[in-house]
């Protein structure tokens, strides 16, 4: 919406919210698409550029206005069909939305999650060629920070439903900010997996051209269809350039960064593989599970009472009582150093609580807030303590896979005993025996 200015000038010119028009002005010729402005604006005209972005111009200082061509495609990407082939791997795909799932909303001048799935088709042309796109399912289209254990458990059984009815592999496209959270969901609520569930991503908007939706979604298509690897992988950029993605393990990946298209890494794992645009696979790590034929099972119990909470100092363990009070059955702590808190006699000392917690029947677990590195509680006094309570070190495990593990462990039982067995073995990967100096940073 710009201002009454503003909207006289473009009036004039006969100029609409997706025109590609000319602005000139003393300094400089500027060339795009006007946007219209979620909010009025007495100053500025947007454009949007060849590059992806938007450019404000003071439409006081402007010489000329010219439309250049009238809009088109202000809407949403053509869908397209992929004609199937009988020499390729039949894959299913479930858009659940997310950037990669997302274009400009010319309302708003913002992205919107405006795709429907058959329209990744358009960005991605080069998958007739890699696989079958037998199925495209679209449970829901949301932003990830919008997911919880309920969006986890229709992932984890249409993804069964598909890989048992035939598909060779799946690939779920998802927003990033929660995507190391499903992909460790996945990990554990998905037993007997026997074929490749491929999550991935795009960190730009897929009408931008530095969109990273088109070499995910390819190397995707290649690790869902081609590989060996029957396991729940996330796949996306290894580097900042378009030559090749990673494979990581779902339950040893994380979200490092807030916008590169690199930003998921491995943490205290090497990733499974490298994948290129050509369909080369190379092998990284040796240590996964292979294809089989057998069934998938969808076990997606899940304890919604299960919490995720950051030790800092200072930090008041009143907080412990809050969850007590509501009822909860597990907490996960992002612990300092080797897995410590404070344990001195101050009014900070978490002992008391936690001690008390523990023995009212809730399951206190620690990871480490490092997020590289593994827990060794008998080093120092203060993790001997919380030891001796009870609080249970989850050694390497990440942070966010341990609070989904808590969760779909206590679905299971609440037993502390049982938890507390259950927590220290390693279902999918999350517990590494041993330390690899090479993962730290990779």
């Amino acid at each position: 919406m710009y201002s009454k200015e503003i909207q006289a000038i473009l009036d004039k010119e006969k100029i609409r919210p997706g025109d590609i028009i000319k602005i000139t002005t003393p300094e400089q010729t500027f060339e795009g698409i006007l946007i219209p402005r979620p909010e009025k604006s007495s100053t500025t005209i947007i454009l949007k550029q060849d590059s992806g972005y938007n450019l404000g111009i003071n439409w006081q200082k402007t010489e000329k206005i010219e439309k250049i061509s009238q809009g088109k495609e202000l809407e949403i990407f053509p869908s397209i069909d992929i004609k199937p082939r009988k020499d390729l791997p039949e894959v299913s795909l479930i858009a659940t939305g997310g950037t990669i799932s997302s274009r400009i909303s010319y309302e708003t001048g913002g992205v919107k999650w405006l795709m429907e799935p058959g329209q990744l088709l358009s960005i991605a042309p080069e998958l007739e060629k890699i696989i079958n796109l037998k199925k495209i399912e679209k449970p829901f289209l949301i932003a990830s920070e919008n997911m919880s254990a309920t969006h986890w458990q229709k992932l984890a059984e249409s993804a069964k439903n598909l890989l048992n009815s035939g598909s060779a592999g799946v690939i779920i496209t998802h927003g990033t900010d929660t995507l190391h959270y499903t992909a460790a969901a996945l990990s554990f609520m998905l037993k007997n997996l026997s074929k490749p569930v491929v999550l991935t991503y795009s960190q730009k908007s897929t009408d931008r051209p530095s969109t990273d939706t088109v070499l995910n979604l390819t190397c995707a298509a290649y690790a869902a269809g081609h590989s060996d690897i029957a396991e729940v992988m996330l796949c996306g950029h290894a580097e900042s350039q378009d030559t090749y993605c990673l494979i990581n393990r779902g339950t040893k990946v994380r979200k490092m960064h807030t916008s590169v298209r690199h930003t998921f890494r491995p943490i205290n794992d090497l990733p499974l593989a490298k994948v290129y645009p050509s369909g080369k696979i190379d092998i990284i790590n040796e240590n996964h599970k292979k294809r089989t034929d057998k069934k998938v099972e969808a076990d997606t119990k899940f304890e919604e009472k299960t919490a995720l909470i950051k030790y800092y100092p200072g930090a008041n363990p009143d907080i412990i009582n809050y969850f007590v009070k509501k009822g909860y059955k597990g907490i996960v702590i992002e612990a300092t150093g080797l897995g410590h808190m404070a344990t001195d006699e101050s009014k900070y000392n978490w002992l008391p609580t936690l001690k008390d917690a523990i023995a009212s029947g809730l399951t206190i677990c620690a990871a480490a807030q490092t997020i590289y590195g593994r827990l060794n509680p008998i080093v120092y006094g203060e993790g001997r303590k919380l030891h001796d309570i009870g609080v249970i070190h989850l050694e390497d495990m990440l942070p966010e896979t341990a609070y989904v593990k808590l969760g779909w462990i206590l679905g299971h039982t609440k037993d502390q005993k049982r938890a507390k067995q259950m927590m220290l073995t390693n279902y999918a990967g999350e517990l590494t025996k041993k330390t690899d100096t090479r993962t730290f940073l990779y």
